[in-house]
C-alpha cells in the first residue's frame, strides 16, 4: 500500500489532536514537522515518532520525500503557508477556517488549480459518518423547512481574556480571541454549524446577525472581537439559524425540521447520535407523540480520522477536491462569515 507522506505545520494542541486520528488511516504517514522553534519541533517529533524536523516552511515544502502538508497554525497564517506549499507542488489540508476572508480563499483556490494539487478545509462537521448518513436520509424527509444549528462551548481562554481586560494580567490576548490573528467565536466555533448548512442548502439569500463583541488590545489598538452570536439566514421555502458561543455552554441539539418529521443531532461538530422523529398527529400535550428512532451509524475510532480518509481519497482518485468540503463550499462559507463580521463590526488585518 502506498502511503501519503505528510508534513505537519504547527505543534500546538490541534496538531496533536488531529495527528492521533490521522495515524489510524493506514495510508497516512507523518514524515516531517515544522515549527518556529526547533526545540518544539523536536519535542513534537519525538512524541509522534516523526523522522524529520524543520523550522522553515519553504525548506519542508521543497522536500521531495513529502507529498502533502497539514496546516494547524493560527488562522491568520493559513493563506500564506498554504500558497507557499501549493506553489511547491504539495497537496494541502488546512485547518478551519481555510483563511481569514473570502478574498484569501479565492487566492488559495487559484493556487491549487494552477499547481494541480488538492486543497481541502479540515472541517469535521461535514465528513463524519453520521453527517453523511443524515445527508442521505434528508432526501426521504420531504422539504426541509427549518435548520437550527448550535455549537456553544465555554472557552478555557475566556477567563484569561477577562483578567487581561480587567488589568489583572499583562499577557497577550490568546489567538482564539485576537482579531489580529483572525480569531473570535465565529471563526473558532460558529463555522461548525454554518458549514453543514451551506453544504446542504447553498448560499443563503439573506443574513441577519446578532453578535456580542468586546474590545481587546491588538497591534492596531483596541479592536472588537466577537464572543458569541445568533444568525438568521433566508432560503427559498425554509428558514435557518445558528447559535454559537465561546462564553457559554449549551446542550441544545441541532435539528432539521422537515415535511415528514425531524432529524435531530446530538451535536453538529462531532455528531455521535442521531434521532428521527416522524411527523405525527397533533396531540395537544395529551400523549408523547410518535416514537423516536435512533438512526445513528457507527463512528470512526477517532473523530479526526474522517478528514484524512477523505483527503487521501481525493489525492488517490485524482479529483483533488472533496464533495462536501469542496472549494466552492469553503468559499461560500467564507463569504457568509465575512458578512456576519461586517454586520458585527469585526475586522481582521487581512481585510
Amino acid at each position: 500500500m502506498r502511503k501519503t507522506r505528510f508534513g505537519i505545520v504547527g505543534t500546538g494542541r490541534i496538531s496533536d489532536w488531529v495527528l492521533k486520528g490521522a495515524v489510524m488511516e493506514p495510508r497516512f504517514e507523518a514524515a516531517a514537522v515544522c515549527s518556529r522553534s526547533m526545540e518544539k519541533a523536536e519535542s513534537f517529533a519525538a512524541s509522534h515518532s516523526i523522522p524529520k524536523t524543520f523550522t522553515d516552511i519553504d525548506e519542508m515544502a521543497s522536500d521531495p520525500s513529502i507529498d502533502a502538508i497539514y496546516i494547524g497554525t493560527p488562522n491568520h497564517t493559513h493563506h500564506d503557508i498554504a500558497i507557499r506549499c501549493m506553489n511547491m507542488g504539495k497537496h494541502v489540508i488546512c485547518e478551519k477556517p481555510l483563511a481569514s476572508n473570502a478574498k484569501e480563499v479565492e487566492e488559495m483556490i487559484l493556487a491549487a488549480k494552477k499547481n494541480g494539487v488538492a486543497l481541502m478545509e479540515a472541517m469535521i462537521s461535514t465528513l463524519s459518518p453520521n453527517f453523511r448518513m443524515v445527508q442521505e436520509r434528508l432526501g426521504q424527509m420531504g422539504h426541509v423547512r427549518n435548520y437550527s444549528g448550535v455549537f456553544c462551548q465555554y472557552s478555557s481562554k475566556y477567563d484569561l481574556l477577562k483578567r487581561i481586560l480587567s488589568g489583572e494580567e499583562d499577557s497577550p490576548v490568546p489567538s482564539s480571541f485576537n482579531p489580529d490573528r483572525s480569531g473570535g467565536a465565529l471563526t473558532d466555533i460558529g463555522i461548525y454549524p454554518i458549514y453543514p448548512m451551506v453544504t446542504l442548502f447553498g448560499m443563503p439569500n439573506g443574513i441577519k446577525a446578532n453578535v456580542l463583541t468586546v474590545n481587546v488590545p491588538t497591534m492596531r489598538g483596541m479592536c472588537p472581537v466577537d464572543l458569541q452570536g445568533s444568525v438568521l439566514f433566508e432560503y427559498e421555502g425554509m428558514t435557518a439559524g445558528t447559535v454559537y458561543s465561546k462564553i457559554a455552554d449549551s446542550r441544545l441539539r441541532t435539528e432539521f425540521s422537515c415535511d415528514k418529521g425531524i432529524i435531530s443531532l446530538d451535536q453538529i461538530h462531532i455528531t455521535r447520535q442521531v434521532e428521527l422523529i416522524p411527523r405525527g398527529a397533533p396531540t395537544s400535550g395529551r400523549s408523547s407523540g410518535p416514537a423516536r428512532e435512533d438512526i445513528t451509524v457507527p463512528c470512526d475510532p477517532d473523530e479526526y480520522l474522517c478528514e484524512f480518509k477523505e483527503f487521501i481519497d481525493i489525492i488517490e482518485n485524482g479529483s483533488l477536491e472533496s464533495r462536501n468540503n469542496s472549494l466552492a463550499n469553503s468559499l461560500a462559507v467564507a463569504k457568509v462569515m465575512d458578512e456576519i463580521r461586517r454586520q458585527a463590526g469585526v475586522t481582521f488585518p487581512a481585510d
